[in-house]
């Protein structure tokens, strides 16, 4: 690795100086070229899936296998048998109205062509569907990559620096580890966009980073994505899916249900059964199906911040029994948290952790009010068949995303935009979208050989004074 920041941006300039390269000497792929990039990504994937959860698992310490194979090469790989079969269609230049000039055989295009090189820099919590997701998209727009992995992806980035990047010539890939300065000296880099996946805070670094180069940027960031739970809906079924989602991956998602609101006298109720749903599935947390927190500095946060809750009122309520924690393998226990304080740090933060708040409320308007005083939430669940009082939350709270009677499951639908809102971010990708995020819709306007402008010119009389009068629509 360099061994000076101006080594470091040097080796970063030259990869993305052989990418650009390489783009303007062939800038629109044909779609045959596309799918098999997207083959060879979908290939590797298939091929590699244990070797993939092994070195997932080796970052987090422990990271359950199942939940590897569900959320991230599962995802990726039917993803991208969703691209490949729109891809044609997403390519196909739209045609436009032209108004009165079509009388004359003008015509219109919006034709979607690659951008160029995309910068890519990745977390940790779900590292593989965070770089193949967008590496498909990319790829299926036509375009190059630099992928930038996280400090806490060391196994991965290097598995994939070993494996998968042999697969793509040097001009169409690269991965780059986070060594120190990476990341800095990534998001100054001249790209023809910038995707970033993380937390506000770094979010705004980048953003501020890109903007010196006029780079566009796509943020993905997080916040405090509520659950609604509705007097209308059944609470078993409510607790089942809610625990599910907020256990999983020992909630480190960022969008996860951060917090729950429930109908007044309904919370004894949801954590007797959150304690048995719980306990059925995670009889301990020594359970290889229980992943570990991803490392001592986000261990230490989720252990202080129940600490100040629990000093300062809040019931804390162990849904497991056993040890609270176990240092040794960084794994917390899933927990309720009663009563928490508003401006406690389990309140105030994205939590990203295995602990569940609950807040009651006696009509909707006040769950509304509250959330709106906070930031804009990367997504907002509601529980309920009324239709009424679903329609009543989406138009009441802004959100990236909404999942009805769930949570998380808009993520993972391959024709819905993914992306947030104000501090949750900006930018889409998934869909169709994900294709136009890294493509350049690129009007285009085809004159017709006698041109409708020919009597409109100067110097002008009284025909171009009619004319003008008629398309005007003067009386």
């Amino acid at each position: 690795m360099p061994t000076s920041q101006t080594d470091l941006s040097e080796l970063l300039n030259r990869a993305l100086t052989s990418q650009r390269s390489a783009y303007l000497a062939h800038p629109v792929p044909t779609l045959q070229e596309r799918v098999a990039d997207l083959r060879t990504l979908q290939r590797f994937v298939r091929d590699h899936q244990e070797a993939l959860c092994d070195a997932i698992s080796a970052d987090y310490g422990h990271r359950s296998r199942h939940e590897t194979l569900l959320a991230e090469i599962f995802p990726v790989v039917d993803g991208i048998d969703h691209i490949i079969h729109q891809l044609r269609g997403w390519m196909r230049p739209q045609r436009r109205s032209v108004d009165w000039r079509s009388f004359f055989g003008a015509s219109n295009r919006v034709v979607a062509q690659p951008l160029g090189v995309v910068g890519v820099i990745v977390p940790w919590n779900f590292p593989l569907n965070l770089s193949l997701i967008p590496l498909s998209y990319i790829f299926a727009a036509g375009n190059r990559a630099m992928v930038k992995m996280s400090e806490n992806s060391r196994h991965l980035c290097a598995y994939l620096q070993a494996h998968l990047q042999p697969c793509f010539a040097p001009e169409k890939l690269q991965f780059f580890d986070e060594a120190g300065g990476v990341g800095i000296e990534f998001s100054k880099l001249k790209f023809d966009h910038l995707l970033f996946t993380g937390s506000g805070q770094t979010g705004k670094s980048v953003m501020a980073a890109a903007a010196a180069n006029l780079c566009p940027v796509t943020l993905e960031l997080g916040g405090k994505a509520p659950a609604i739970v509705c007097d209308d809906f059944p609470l078993a079924t409510a607790v089942e899916r809610i625990m599910f989602v907020k256990l999983l991956n020992a909630g480190q998602i960022c969008t996860t249900v951060d917090h729950a609101w429930l109908p007044a006298g309904k919370v004894d109720e949801f954590v007797r059964m959150a304690r048995a749903v719980v306990a059925q599935r995670y009889p301990s947390i020594t359970s290889t199906d229980y992943t570990s927190i991803i490392d001592q500095r986000a261990f230490d946060r989720l252990c202080n911040a129940l600490d100040e809750a629990r000093s300062r009122g809040a019931q804390v309520v162990q849904l497991i029994d056993g040890p609270a924690f176990d240092e040794s393998t960084r794994k917390v226990a899933p927990v309720i948290v009663l009563d928490a304080p508003a401006d406690c740090a389990l309140m105030q933060r994205e939590i990203f952790g295995p602990i569940l708040p609950l807040r009651s409320y006696s009509t909707l308007a006040e769950v509304v009010t509250s959330i709106n005083a906070g930031p804009r939430p990367l997504a907002i669940y509601p529980f309920s068949y009324n239709s009424t009082q679903v329609q009543y939350l989406i138009d009441h709270v802004m959100s990236g995303g909404v999942s009805v009677n769930d949570a998380l499951f808009h993520v993972g639908q391959h024709d819905l935009p993914f992306g947030g809102v104000g501090d949750s971010g900006m930018g889409h990708y998934h869909g169709r979208e994900g294709f136009e995020t890294f493509s350049k819709l690129r009007p285009v306007f085809y004159q017709a050989r006698w041109s409708s402008l020919k009597f409109l010119m100067p110097p002008y009389g009284k025909f171009a004074e009619r004319v003008l009068a008629f398309l005007i629509g003067n009386k």
